[in-house]
């Protein structure tokens, strides 16, 4: 390091600790808590941040229902404890207008929606961000479990250490302009019992508060009833049809279904599995078939946000890996570029439930860094 070299703090800023602060975007959960508790030890000048995403009980059309408050209070009780400031900021209208009238449209087209992406990017890591800056913080810190590297062109995204913890999917539409300023903390631990040991010893009250499972406004992972409330009389009946056109039965809206899907499809009798294989709104039809009609290999992508040294169009192919689930590991694909946004995605072997509406997540072969990604966005 040359003599004249600024030191650097552990967020890889100029600054004491103490001179540089931090807004932590706290959920309530055990991730962020931790990461406000382990920054507020280290001397920096915290401000947590909590933010009101939706009315709970309307979500759920029941009274009483506290789950979002919970979250609050603990994301409160931990700014007590640790000694820094907490804001509660609504952001009800922003949340609904970015994220889940989408998610709903996106439901009643027939596509799968990732809804926890667009807030990450409409919401968390632009208007969240935005007001980081307001309050003159020198970066943004969260609790996803992703690294943050600095590489020779600027800040690299890199999954996280820990293979099953790994939120790199939910993160790919994360900008460079947008990564300059977010700081990851617990990226590089091993696993999640490290995180609940940080939250134990810094005596949280969230120390053991089970993960949340499903997405924030769907709790009991009933897409379809959220959709129902959210768009009284979208639900229209029609038929339950076979790829060869026969007519197997009815269903009571195409919203109930996804691709892939197989049980509860309500056509028993029939000799052959049968899987959902396309939802066509356009004719009401739940269409389904034989488990090797879900084979894709090639998937169009769109809304492209490249995280590579060179630009996207610069060469005719890249070879990747991609991801087309959270749930699946990356799989080796060769990326033709259509445009700066725009690309086909050959997969070298086939996958199965391939859905418009999902994120295909672009990863390099030789390393843990993620090359963005874009959404699928047609049937095949």
């Amino acid at each position: 390091m040359p003599l004249d070299a600024p030191v650097l703090n552990s967020l890889g800023l100029p600054k004491a600790p103490s001179e540089t602060r931090v807004v932590v975007a706290m959920s309530g959960g055990v991730d962020s808590s931790v990461v406000a508790a382990m920054l507020a030890e280290e001397g920096y000048d915290v401000v947590g941040v909590t933010l009101q995403l939706y009315d709970h009980g309307a979500a759920l059309a029941k009274k009483g229902a506290c789950c979002a408050g919970i979250d609050i209070h603990d994301a409160r009780r931990v700014a007590e404890q640790m000694g820094f400031p907490h804001y509660v900021l609504d952001y009800e209208n922003i949340f609904k207008d970015a994220v889940i009238d989408e998610f709903a449209e996106s439901y009643l087209g027939g596509a799968t929606p990732v809804p926890c992406i667009r807030c990450n990017e409409r919401v968390k890591f632009k208007d969240l961000l935005e007001t980081a800056k307001d309050l003159d913080a020198d970066c943004m810190a969260t609790g996803h479990y992703i690294q943050r590297m600095d590489g020779s062109h600027g800040p690299e995204l890199h999954s996280a250490a820990d293979a099953n913890r790994d939120q790199s999917y939910f993160l790919f539409s994360t900008t460079p302009e947008q990564l300059s300023f977010l700081r990851f903390p617990l990226g590089h631990l091993r696993s999640k019992v490290e995180t609940r040991e940080l939250a134990a010893k810094y005596g949280l009250s969230v120390a053991d508060k089970p993960d949340s499972q499903d997405i924030c406004f769907v709790p009991d992972g009933n897409y379809a009833s959220v959709i129902e409330k959210l768009r009284p009389g979208a639900a229209e009946p029609g038929e339950i049809v076979h790829a060869d056109g026969r007519v197997l039965g009815s269903h009571r809206g195409v919203i109930h279904y996804t691709i892939g899907q197989r049980r509860g499809l309500g056509i028993g009798g029939l000799t052959e599995p049968l899987y959902v294989v396309k939802l066509d709104v356009d004719a009401k039809q739940v269409v389904v078939g034989p488990k090797e009609m879900l084979a894709t290999r090639t998937i169009p992508v769109r809304e492209i946000n490249w995280l590579g040294d060179e630009p996207f169009t610069s060469r005719d192919e890249w070879h990747v890996s991609v991801k087309v689930r959270s749930t699946r590991p990356p799989r080796e694909a060769i990326i033709r570029p259509l445009s700066d946004t725009e690309a086909e995605v050959e997969l070298v072997v086939a996958e199965e439930g391939v859905s418009p509406g999902q994120a295909c997540v672009f990863y390099d072969d030789a390393s843990s860094r993620i090359f963005g990604g874009g959404w699928i966005w047609r049937g095949y």
